[in-house]
């Protein structure tokens, strides 16, 4: 039986380029002072050996673990997600790696542990999805002594926090309706302790007092289709409202579905826009008016902020990234 051929390691790398392990050691590090013609010699032999640096060897000779920490809660939400892909790209082009925890459950014993697990594994920084006060306030009191970036609509986290503009969108799906010329505009929101849910409650309710119209009591959903639907087979069946703006698109969903059962017809019954423009948002029967956040951009802000302050910098100052509005088939003028 023939053995196993061992791994190329850096010395068989020296030996093909006909030079010592410690020059391979600079140019894998990007280290200046090196020829030209030297660096193109190791280069050629690591790219002909197939040579594959070890992250553990690295670690230990730099001090540096390359590594980015990433916190976010398992809730099934389509934002987190997004910017989560959009990070590690953004840390993959910078030379980082990223190491996902997601929360179960949002308590300080939770984020204790996702900060020690990640903590053991030699995180350089951290960026933190916090939709909700309590993961703030875990993250807050565990005293994180490495740099961070807080995605978070209240902006606790100061010059260390980024977030979509959620009273922006809100107030353009809001107004979106009223000058379509509906006057009797519902809100469905999201649980009560999350921030984006409050941010466009308080927006919503803004415009329609700025527009002279009475903000009705918002209903409180729990993000889920399934609501959605109770919700809207309930709404179906009163003549109170012409337009509702629903905080999320999921829960749009369920209530196409839930007047649909009812015999009712988007638009022709009720305007709805939703909140996300999810892939799916356009394929929704009829097709979903949303207000577009820029999850991608927002992924990539979080990182520049925590490449500055792995640099040392103090992180630029940022804005909340306002969303668009995808107008679409759901929302018409009322009903006479």
């Amino acid at each position: 039986m023939q053995a196993k051929s061992r791994p190329v390691n850096i010395r068989d790398v020296a030996a093909a380029a006909g030079v010592s392990h410690q020059t391979v050691s600079r140019v894998l590090n990007n280290q200046p002072n090196i020829r030209a013609a030297t660096r193109q010699r190791v280069e050629l032999a690591i790219n002909s050996l197939g040579y594959r640096p070890s992250r553990v060897a690295r670690a230990l000779a730099t001090n540096r673990s390359g590594t980015i920490g990433f916190i976010s809660t398992d809730n099934g939400m389509y934002g987190p997600p997004k910017t989560q892909r959009a990070i590690e790209v953004a840390a993959r082009d910078a030379g980082y790696f990223v190491s996902t925890v997601n929360l179960v459950a949002v308590d300080h014993e939770s984020m204790q542990n996702a900060l020690s697990h990640l903590m053991d594994q030699g995180v350089e920084g951290l960026v933190l999805i916090a939709p909700q006060s309590a993961m703030l306030d875990s993250f807050e009191s565990a005293a994180f002594d490495r740099p961070f970036v807080t995605v978070d609509s209240a902006g606790r986290g100061g010059s260390h926090s980024i977030a979509i503009d959620q009273a922006v969108g809100a107030a353009k799906a809001t107004r979106h309706l009223i000058e379509l010329g509906h006057e009797r505009i519902l809100h469905i929101g999201g649980p009560p302790d999350w921030l984006d849910s409050q941010a466009r409650v308080r927006s919503w309710q803004k415009v329609m007092r700025e527009a002279g119209l009475e903000a009705p009591e918002p209903i409180v959903g729990d993000w889920s289709s399934r609501f959605g639907r109770e919700i809207g087979r309930e709404i179906a069946r009163q003549d109170e409202f012409t337009a509702v703006f629903v905080s999320n698109d999921q829960m749009a969903l369920g209530l196409l579905d839930g007047f649909r059962r009812e015999g009712r017809e988007v638009p022709d019954f009720m305007s709805v826009v939703g909140f996300d423009d999810i892939p799916e948002s356009e394929y929704f029967c009829p097709p979903l008016t949303t207000v577009r956040p820029d999850f991608s951009k927002l992924g990539r802000q979080c990182m520049a902020m925590l490449l500055a302050q792995l640099r040392g910098e103090e992180p630029a100052q940022t804005f909340p990234i306002p969303p668009s509005l995808a107008v679409r088939d759901s929302t018409g003028p009322p009903r006479d």
